[in-house]
């Protein structure tokens, strides 16, 4: 395992101020380097330890915050937070943008190869940055089969890969193929992957506290996705020394 170096950084966006975590590879020069959004609920150790899996395979991730620090384990609170949010999507272009801005800035960052990952909300957050233009070389999306506004998805400028669970009541049949309509309308090299038998956040481990019906941990598929976002940044934003 390869010695990684972690720290918290914090950002303003959205009126708020951001608690993110950066996680740094080994060595001195400079490192393809990639977003990690959160689900609804917030930035929690789960995206951190991605932040710092990728980290270990050498490059430079910023698991990023989009509750101003805190984490929102009542349904209620994060519908109330996160629906207007998904409905805005100049508001999460500016928290993309914020985080993005942090991570670019990082001296080890090479701020000409960069990506974004995403779970949910935070997927939201990583769609909504390449329809608005920005230079990245992937986009990875778990639970996030968003669609933006008309046109926009001709904007993203590089691939795009989706996952989702064929038993996801929040991401159903019809939103997968208006996302897949929007994507193929605009020419976008973009995949999707059912993963059958799976639910909403299936990639997210068990929580102790109250969770939406239709959201539920599937440990093959959860691997299986990882597996799929590392082969698609692999292809797209390689680590080479």
């Amino acid at each position: 395992m390869t010695t990684i170096t972690t720290r918290t950084v914090e950002y303003p966006a959205d009126n708020l101020t951001m608690i993110g975590h950066l996680a740094l590879p080994a060595g001195t020069g400079r490192r393809p380097a990639v977003l990690v959004g959160p689900e609804g609920v917030g930035l929690s150790d789960v995206e951190r330890r991605r932040a710092d899996a990728l980290a270990e395979l050498g490059y430079v991730a910023l698991a990023f915050d989009i509750h101003g620090g805190r984490y929102l384990a009542d349904p209620e609170d994060m519908l109330a937070r996160c629906m207007p949010l998904l409905s805005d999507p100049e508001r999460m272009r500016g928290i993309g943008h914020a985080a993005l801005d942090v991570l670019r800035a990082e001296p080890r960052a090479d701020p000409d190869r960069t990506a974004a990952v995403g779970y949910g909300t935070g997927g939201a957050i990583a769609l909504e940055l390449g329809r608005d233009g920005v230079d990245l070389r992937a986009i990875g999306t778990v639970n996030a089969l968003t669609t933006g506004r008309p046109g926009e998805a001709a904007r993203i400028r590089c691939p795009v890969w989706a996952g989702v669970g064929s038993e996801d009541p929040i991401m159903p049949p019809a939103q997968r193929d208006a996302f897949a309509a929007e994507m193929e309308a605009a020419g976008v090299d973009w995949r999707l992957v059912v993963y059958g038998g799976a639910q909403h956040a299936f990639h997210h481990p068990s929580v102790d506290h109250i969770v939406r019906p239709g959201v539920g941990y599937h440990p093959r598929h959860a691997e299986r996705a990882w597996r799929d976002v590392i082969a698609l940044l692999a292809e797209c934003l390689p680590v080479t020394d």
